[in-house]
């Protein structure tokens, strides 16, 4: 009888495995059942945190880091990816100029500027780096990608020629972008950014009023900000002829979405599309008897582009039968049975503290996998 094959397609378990952690988990389990069996292992995610070192593990590529200009101006240390054809890279624009890198009682969208992003961009074309993949989520920013664009060579000037201040603050004083030290290199490198928000860069479901609060920004530098993207946005269209203001998910990333459609050759598309591509992922399903996935937390919202559904559904376009786990599991996961997702475990043995099941996040992993390998063996 022909051994079982496994494909372990988790995403991490946020502070507590990595992707690629949680597949040797995974595989510890389920080898105590089925020790032949052949197990294939793609470390997941779906374009937010984690989407680098996914995209690493399952490229055999490497991990680098730059020191690039913080949110507020600070020096911080940005991870970035080279995958496994050494001309693709991977960035995560949080690395550079995400929220986390911004203490609660120093957030302020009106100076948070994405020159650091742009820097890391600036860095892969050094390398010669042909295409680049980038996640935009976890933003610290609301400046349309202009902080992304001058450390790529464009200049944001006022009526006196004078430079703006970065950030989203200065944003109402520009008269006229100067497009012309833009780095040429952007003309002949292909940019796929992974966005699963379909916000326009303004009004009431715009960059500014949807996703600026939660980045320090009171309800009048909310109408600020969302009127100072509606003036760049004119500006840019009368002479750049580029017309972003309501381009779907032009407001993701406080605008960087925007921007990277502005000044690059950019691509918007869904993350998980991206990571199912850029892993191979359906050519390593051919044969596989089971796939697993899973993520520390699964509920309703995990059919809405999270990497369990985005698995289970390329798993079932060729009738894979698809298992999920996940340290949390939430109200509404009966609706993940008719994407794709056949059974949900969770990997929680009993109540404990948060500290200690983020410890212990891999041995139970394991266990739940044995214990399900063990039912599947019941079946045969």
């Amino acid at each position: 009888m022909r051994e079982k094959t496994f494909v372990l397609a988790p995403d991490s378990f946020k502070e507590s495995m990595t992707a690629k952690e949680v597949c040797i988990a995974m595989e510890k389990g389920l080898r105590k059942v089925y020790p032949a069996a052949n197990y294939i292992h793609v470390p997941m995610a779906d374009g937010g945190e984690g989407t680098v070192q996914s995209l690493v593990d399952a490229s055999d590529g490497q991990i680098r880091y730059k020191e690039v200009t913080g949110p507020l101006g600070q020096p911080v240390t940005a991870k970035y990816g080279i995958l496994g054809d050494g001309t693709t890279a991977a960035i995560e624009m949080a690395s550079a100029s995400g929220i986390h890198l911004v203490a609660p009682e120093t957030k302020n969208p009106l100076i948070t500027t994405t020159y650091g992003t742009g820097e890391l961009i600036r860095e892969c074309l050094d390398l010669g780096i042909r295409k680049m993949i980038i996640g935009i989520g976890g933003s610290a920013t609301n400046d349309g990608g202009t902080g992304m664009a001058e450390a790529l060579g464009a200049k944001f000037l006022d009526e006196e020629g004078n430079d703006l201040p970065r950030g989203g603050g200065g944003l109402d004083r520009l008269a006229r972008i100067d497009i012309s030290s833009l780095d040429e290199r952007l003309r002949d490198v292909e940019l796929i950014v992974a966005c699963d928000v379909t916000n326009p860069l303004c009004g009431e479901h715009g960059a500014s009023h949807v996703f600026g609060p939660q980045k320090g920004a009171t309800p009048e530098m909310v109408r600020r900000l969302d009127t100072n993207l509606a003036h760049y946005a004119e500006v840019v269209k009368q002479q750049l002829q580029k017309d972003v203001r309501d381009l779907s998910g032009a407001g993701a990333a406080g605008g960087l979405g925007a921007g990277l459609l502005i000044f690059t050759r950019a691509e918007l598309r869904r993350g998980i599309e991206i990571i199912v591509e850029y892993t191979g992922l359906k050519e390593k399903l051919a044969d596989a008897d089971w796939v697993f996935t899973g993520e520390g937390g699964i509920d309703f919202q995990t059919k809405f582009g999270k990497t369990p559904v985005g698995v289970a559904r390329t798993a079932k376009e060729s009738g894979k039968k698809v298992i999920a786990i996940a340290g949390y599991i939430g109200e509404g996961i009966d609706t993940l049975y008719a994407e794709g997702i056949d059974a949900v475990f969770g990997i929680v043995p009993g109540a404990s503290g948060l500290e200690k099941l983020l410890a212990e996040g891999p041995r139970n992993v394991e266990r739940t996998c044995e214990n399900i390998a063990r039912v599947l063996r019941l079946s045969e």
